[in-house]
């Protein structure tokens, strides 16, 4: 049975449906990622105790584990203490290395020192900019801002909206008040640190492949 005009045009209008839907709700495409196509040639990690690895034993840090798990080596640039102010103060140690992705990961120091929020974000932005402008892309690691209310997470989001990062929203989400992944209020210890590795991970290989 042949269908219909007014079938055809059902048909046509539920698919353009679909198709808008799609667009707006569907994965993010890997092209979505500014510099994918970098011609550097190192993986950089970018930040503060966290990504120093503070709580975690020897090798067992996040980017240990990442290296380990993409089979390359990954520089390792965390410095404990940093705020975004601080990290954007030593923004050149980053482009010494090539860098091809640049992992980065801070603002938990910010919120400790209760750094103005807006002071925050226009560093993360400027530290993002600044690394997409030397032709590496970004993979921004978000953390919380806050215990009841995480302050940060539409700020995080806005940041990788505008500038096109790749993006893992608050690493340490199901970590912080657990003493079985928290080797102190703040750090994460070994289990910890391979919970964040795991949720980066996926990501990660997606800008590699």
């Amino acid at each position: 049975m042949t269908p219909s005009r007014k079938q055809l045009s059902i048909g046509l209008a539920v698919l353009a449906v679909l198709i808008v839907l799609w667009s707006l709700f569907g994965p993010e495409k890997k092209t979505d990622v500014l510099n994918l196509d970098s011609r550097g040639t190192t993986i950089v990690a970018f930040g503060d105790s966290l990504v120093q690895g503070v709580g975690s034993t020897s090798g067992n840090d996040f980017v240990s584990l990442l290296s380990g798990a993409i089979g390359r080596p990954i520089v390792n640039l965390g410095k404990s203490g940093d705020t975004t102010a601080l990290a954007l103060a030593r923004i050149d140690t980053i482009f010494e290395h090539d860098p091809r992705i640049v992992i980065v990961l801070l603002g938990g120091n910010d919120f400790l020192r209760r750094i103005p929020m807006d002071t925050t974000f226009e560093n993360l932005s400027i530290i993002v900019k600044a690394i997409q402008a030397r032709g590496a892309a970004v993979l921004v690691l978000g953390v919380r801002g806050g215990l009841l209310y995480d302050s940060y997470r539409a700020r995080f989001a806005s940041c990788a909206k505008e500038h096109r990062p790749a993006f893992v929203p608050n690493v340490l989400d199901g970590l912080v008040g657990d003493v079985r992944l928290m080797s102190d209020s703040i750090h994460p210890n070994n289990v910890g640190h391979e919970m964040i590795a795991n949720k980066v991970l996926p990501v990660l290989k997606g800008m590699l492949d």
